[in-house]
């Protein structure tokens, strides 16, 4: 009767949470609120009734010092460090030189404008990795220019939407350190192991363009009266590409090569940053009050996600959460791989109401256990799980994506040419899990030769 009572509380736990996000009260306090609550009923249930159902005061203090280790995770200063490499990256505007001088390169093809932004969207993902500001950019940059040359505006939404995500996948990915923090992998590794996922994500959206420009001619026609392509356009490109792939290269090229740990290299981004916007005379007092502002507020929102995800998972394991969820797997008659095709599936239509934060922080840690006794690589799967919750951007009701369009489009752009844009870019993230399902070595191969084993 006691396993039953604990494990109905459970369930009602983690009902109780996604009825809540519907309030729209933080979700922190959501999540830290109802483990206050139900360590209160239990106890109250224990002293009055005699029942114990899993939890009292003394297992609940444990919540004190599991959140002590979070605050002073070293792993978790990388946090911070890339998000302000982020902002300040955002802030030196070296995006709308590379809008301006790709759009010139791939302007006399059809669907050349769209491809610029899919190609400075990879760039971004690799030196920001932050999708609000991405999406922001590259919606202000590239959405105008596309509609002024007559493209589809489903389209242009759509690319910028999509390709604005990819930096929640391609390092250094604040998703990706959370997910390291959370499993107990090791954050080189899940960096390594996204890059050609990462790649391979936007090679297929680039492909997509071309095709759909081919099929239907009117959605992505080439510019009249393009600039001719030269050297000096081409000199134009090579060095407005030159700041940010060195950037790139400093942070992740020093991650790969064993130069430094992830956390320093967020270091060397913060700074990289910095001097980047310094020699484009970008950083004033006033600039750099508004980037750490930017940052403390993101990073405080983050941290709170942490204080409230870390409370709330301790009860829902103190009340059998975690056996539930292994059971449930365990139980099925797919095997091993049937297993894993159902929590990517259950990672996916979860994205639809949920944010990466909450499943990352709250499912990701209860599932990895259980990979992990079929003998399911951690790498292989959480990057896969990655992409899955990547789709959780640019998918309703909750796709931030779609909200950051919409909020910076220009008039005549509504909320249904937006979602009608998504659709086939939805449709190849799901393409690119199932090749990465059946490809496994895209995912492994680079963090094995790395580490030589």
């Amino acid at each position: 009767m006691e396993y039953e009572v604990s494990h109905w509380l459970a369930l009602s736990l983690f009902a109780s949470f996604i009825l809540l996000l519907f309030t729209g009260y933080p979700v922190a306090w959501i999540m830290g609120g109802l483990a206050i609550i139900l360590t209160a009923v239990s106890v109250f249930s224990d002293f009055y009734f005699d029942t114990f159902i899993g939890l009292d005061w003394g297992y609940s203090s444990i919540m004190i010092e599991r959140i002590y280790a979070v605050m002073n995770n070293w792993i978790l200063v990388a946090l911070p460090m890339f998000i302000f490499m982020g902002i300040m990256l955002d802030h030196s505007g070296i995006a709308e030189d590379l809008m301006t001088n790709l759009a010139k390169l791939f302007g006399r093809m059809k669907g050349g404008i769209a491809i610029a932004v899919v190609f400075i969207g990879v760039l971004l993902a690799a030196s920001t990795g932050i999708i609000g500001a991405a999406v922001v950019l590259l919606a202000i940059l590239g959405v105008p220019l596309m509609l002024k040359h007559n493209y589809s505006p489903e389209l242009a939404c759509g690319v910028v939407c999509a390709t604005g995500t990819l930096g929640i996948l391609i390092p250094p990915s604040i998703m990706l350190v959370m997910m390291a923090d959370q499993i107990r992998v090791s954050v080189g590794d899940l960096f390594m192991g996204a890059v050609f996922p990462g790649l391979l994500l936007g090679g297929l959206y680039a492909l997509y363009i071309l095709i759909h420009a081919w099929l239907v001619p009117g959605a992505a026609p080439a510019p009249k009266n393009a600039e001719p392509i030269s050297t000096r356009l081409i000199l134009k490109v090579i060095w407005s590409i030159i700041p940010t792939a060195g950037l790139i290269l400093a942070v992740l090229g020093s991650i790969f090569f064993g130069v430094a740990t992830p956390t320093e290299a967020s270091g060397v981004g913060a700074l990289g940053a910095s001097l980047l916007a310094v020699s484009r005379g970008r950083l004033s007092f006033k600039e750099l009050r508004e980037v750490v502002r930017q940052t403390t507020k993101t990073t405080s929102y983050i941290f709170a996600l942490f204080v409230g995800a870390t409370a709330f998972s301790l009860i829902l394991r103190g009340l059998g959460g975690d056996e539930i969820i292994e059971n449930a797997l365990t139980g099925l008659s797919f095997g091993t791989q049937g297993v894993v095709i159902i929590v990517l599936i259950a990672a996916f239509l979860l994205g639809f109401f949920l944010d990466w934060i909450e499943i990352t922080l709250i499912l990701l840690p209860l599932i990895a256990p259980v990979m992990l006794s079929l003998g399911v690589d951690l790498v292989w799967f959480t990057v896969m799980f990655a992409v899955c919750l990547q789709t959780s951007f640019i998918t309703p009701p909750v796709g931030f994506a779609l909200f950051y369009m919409k909020g910076v489009a220009p008039k005549g752009i509504d909320i249904t040419m937006i979602y009608k844009g998504i659709v086939p870019f939805v449709i190849l993230q799901i393409l690119t899990v199932v090749i990465l399902f059946n490809y496994p070595s895209i995912i492994t191969w680079l963090p094995k030769i790395a580490y030589g084993n």
